[in-house]
């Protein structure tokens, strides 16, 4: 590089000087050649320093002291919230609505009135049961002395059974009562209109009304079937809810299916949720966490793990003696600014490169600073 220069620089003098006369040529000559030397010792100094630093470069790196830390173990889902149940009221046979005595948001209570249906059919068969319920009299005084055939007893008495389980039927279809304390969610029917008893709601049942309890909610995650011997019924959880930013509401385990899908070798799990409050609502979205058991692991700040571009590799730089040494690691849960890794080259008292890491190489030198 140095013959280059000094070549260049001299076929420059060469050029100059024969443009001027010999006195002035000279001294131009002389001072190009002072310049030239500085030049050519410049070049020296800083290849001597390149050859001397070269891979001796020392990186100042902070080191933090790798321990084992308890952990609990968790496992996150995403799921939808759901009543704990719900009913689509409708009676077992089409009829003209007389009156619906509640509208949607209303909260009940068990046994309260919701739907009467016209009750024609039930004055009806109430009349028929009367005057079956005389003539049966008649008859069972009659059949005490002699006078009645006894299948002619039995026929009259299995008439009168049908007609009284006939009339409960109609009562109980007359009036529809609250089967629990919920919420009306849904209302399809204006008084006066006849329920035919087609399907008309998104579920394709048919009801007059729709009731929900949502004093307490469940939740429905598919778990993979690794866990299936860890959890058991009455397991606590943690719902998160990203309405309520913060708030952390329990739960617990209240139903475990028996089978595996073996397409997604995975289980379903049943989410109880005390919901006494009525903050959370049935379709909202959540996050359910399960705590499965405590373990050791190496938890390190984020920043310390490096990630290799374009793939999914991630490696930590340890101190060994003064020397980088690369580390492949696997990450494992998250807490805040710290990350756990795991790694079977790693122990604890390793000292663990945490700032200056993202410059270094394999075996780069660096000098640990307070």
């Amino acid at each position: 590089m140095k013959r280059i220069i000094s070549i260049s620089i001299l076929a420059l003098v060469l050029f100059a000087c024969g443009q001027n006369t010999p006195e002035a040529n000279q001294k131009k000559a002389d001072a190009l050649k002072r310049r030239i030397v500085k030049m050519e010792r410049q070049l020296e100094q800083i290849e001597l320093q390149a050859t001397e630093n070269g891979d001796q470069r020392v990186y100042p790196v902070k080191v933090k002291a790798l321990a084992f830390e308890s952990l609990s173990r968790e496992i996150e889902f995403s799921a939808n919230l759901q009543p704990w149940e719900e009913i689509y009221m409708a009676p077992a046979s089409p009829g003209k609505i007389t009156q619906i005595f509640v509208e949607v948001g209303d909260r009940v209570k068990k046994g309260q009135k919701l739907v009467k249906m016209d009750d024609t059919q039930l004055l009806q068969a109430k009349i028929q049961l009367e005057s079956l319920r005389k003539d049966f009299g008649r008859l069972k005084t009659l059949r005490e002395s002699g006078s009645v055939a006894e299948q002619q007893f039995d026929q009259m008495k299995t008439q009168l059974e049908v007609t009284e389980q006939n009339v409960k039927f109609l009562e109980e279809n007359n009036l529809l009562l609250a089967p629990y304390d919920g919420v009306v969610t849904g209302k399809f029917f204006e008084n006066g209109e006849l329920y035919s008893g087609a399907p008309n709601t998104q579920a394709g049942k048919a009801a007059i009304v729709t009731l929900q309890q949502i004093n307490v909610l469940k939740a429905s995650i598919n778990v993979s079937e690794k866990y299936y011997s860890t959890l058991s019924v009455g397991t606590p959880v943690k719902v998160i809810s990203e309405v309520f930013k913060g708030e952390v509401f329990g739960g617990e385990i209240s139903n475990i299916y028996p089978t595996i899908n073996p397409l997604t070798r995975s289980f379903v799990v049943e989410i109880k949720i005390p919901n006494r409050e009525f903050k959370l609502r049935p379709g909202m979205y959540s996050r359910v966490s399960i705590k499965l058991d405590e373990t050791d692991a190496l938890v390190v700040p984020a920043i310390a793990v490096i990630q290799q571009e374009g793939t999914n590799n991630r490696h930590v730089f340890i101190n060994n003696k003064g020397v980088a040494k690369k580390m492949q690691v696997q990450v494992g849960q998250r807490f805040d600014e710290n990350i756990e890794i795991v790694s079977e080259q790693l122990n604890a008292g390793d000292q663990l490169i945490v700032a200056g890491q993202a410059i270094l190489m394999d075996n780069s030198k660096v000098n640990v600073i307070e």
